[in-house]
């Protein structure tokens, strides 16, 4: 049976590494990242209303306690 003849594997392992590391640079380099979405800027014109100022409850008639 002959022998396998393993003298140029190094080579080749070691040429095929850097061949692969640059292939995934160039894969890397062509994807498109999403950006963060936009901070929101605190200061925005508040317009003053009244509910904004306190909470509110809104009865209705029959809950209304009965005035004698």
């Amino acid at each position: 049976m002959p022998q396998l003849n393993t003298s140029s594997w190094f080579i080749t392992i070691m040429t095929v590494l850097p061949a692969l590391y640059l292939i995934m640079q160039l894969k890397l380099l062509n994807t498109n990242y999403y950006l963060s979405p936009p901070q929101k800027i605190p200061n925005m014109q508040m317009f003053n209303n009244p509910w904004q100022l306190k909470w509110t409850k809104i009865y209705l008639p029959h809950l209304q306690p009965q005035h004698s």
